[in-house]
């Protein structure tokens, strides 16, 4: 596909995006969230700007994404250049040919093997991605840099557990070193929708756990059995859809050296009205999507705050309106090389299903164009750097 740049911003002349380094945090939300973040990171890519990504914090469809990005360029994070040529090119490819859903569901129809799987269907994700994505490596083939936390939550506990680098775990259980935890199973874990998918089933018995004292040294450590057989492990969302606690919690910026957020959030939003009859079934997944809902706008509040302090970083939102003035009536030319998205676009985009199914073509333009646009519009509106 032809990269057509006109707009750019002034700091991107000058040599870059970035002086002190990217924090970049990638939604969930399926398909939909792969198709979005892949244009938000062309619009970074364009600008030189992902080579400044130092830490990445991914959540179920974005840990799809980065997982896929980085295999497919190498087990390494690419360069600005390489995305452009060889990893956006390949993404769209991807989401517009292959459904991870159908072939799930076809491993789980046809292998008795995965019969026991039936309730735990993420381990099928992962023997999908394996296989079929050639994602054949583990947790200590990923780069040192940029440092990468794939989020999932434990169903036991209720908290955020991470897969990173050489080791799995959560703070209220302990960790434990997985150097050869397949890479296929951390994504397949974080992306383990409650309902479609079903969680992954980690048997804790195959690695050795150890658990220190809060803010202990590592000398503090002491091995601990888990009370668990196994960890049920759902989708990250389910906990932060956001992906941010890695990088930024209760205020704070947690990376070990300076870097400007910016967190891309495809999350599906919460549609007003309630119309569903007393004996509906779905008026509990209402609540759920209520509560998940304000977990994510209290994390995006805390978010802001910190943005306006430090006056660099941004929240870029599907669904955002990239211009004023842009609706059906009133075009504007972009850097992507053809017209902003109308509202009706935007809507559509906004409004595409969360799953894992492959798309048309033309969906995933039209989504990949929105992030691109929604990046472009949050940088002028406080630049990045």
């Amino acid at each position: 596909m032809h990269i057509i740049c006109t707009l750019r911003e002034k700091s991107f002349k000058a040599g870059g995006l970035m002086k002190k380094g990217i924090a970049l945090a990638l939604s969930g939300g399926g398909y939909r969230a792969m198709a979005f973040h892949a244009g938000v990171c062309r619009y970074l890519a364009e600008a030189h700007g992902l080579d400044s990504v130092k830490f990445i914090s991914t959540v179920s469809g974005g840990s799809l994404f980065a997982g896929y990005v980085i295999s497919q360029a190498g087990m390494k994070w690419p360069s600005s250049d390489d995305y452009l040529k060889t990893s956006y090119p390949a993404v769209r490819d991807l989401l517009t040919s292959y459904d991870l859903q159908l072939a799930a569901l076809a491993r789980l129809a046809f292998r008795i093997t995965n019969w026991p799987h039936i309730f735990s269907r993420a381990n099928i994700i992962a023997q999908a991605l394996k296989e079929d994505l050639k994602i054949d490596c583990t947790l200590y083939d990923l780069p040192i840099s940029p440092e990468w936390s794939i989020n999932g939550t434990t169903a036991e506990t209720g908290k955020r557990i991470r897969f990173k680098f050489d080791e799995v775990g959560e703070y209220s259980l302990g960790y434990a070193q997985a150097r050869n935890f397949p890479l296929a199973s951390a994504m397949a874990a974080s992306a383990a929708f409650p309902v479609g998918i079903g969680p992954y089933s980690l048997p804790t018995r195959k690695y050795q756990w150890v658990k220190r004292p809060w803010k202990a040294p590592m000398s503090e450590a002491k091995v601990v059995k888990l009370p668990y057989r196994r960890l049920r492990i759902y989708d990250g969302g389910v906990y932060d859809n956001l992906g941010l606690e890695p990088i930024f919690d209760n205020g704070i910026l947690k990376t070990k050296v300076d870097a400007s957020i910016v967190a891309s959030d495809a999350g599906a939003p919460l549609k007003e009205g309630f119309n569903l009859g007393t004996l509906n079934p779905f008026r509990v997944k209402r609540i759920l999507d209520i509560a998940t809902d304000q977990n994510r706008s209290l994390r995006v509040r805390s978010l802001h705050g910190h943005l306006d302090i430090a006056k660099t970083g941004a929240c870029i939102w599907i669904g955002d309106k990239p211009n004023p003035g842009n609706d059906a009536s009133t075009k504007h030319t972009t850097s992507y090389g053809r017209d902003c998205l109308t509202s009706l676009e935007r809507q559509h985009v906004r409004s595409y299903p969360t799953n894992l199914s492959q798309m048309r073509p033309e969906d995933f333009d039209l989504i990949a164009q929105h992030g691109y646009e929604a990046a472009q519009w949050a940088h002028r509106l406080r630049p990045f750097a």
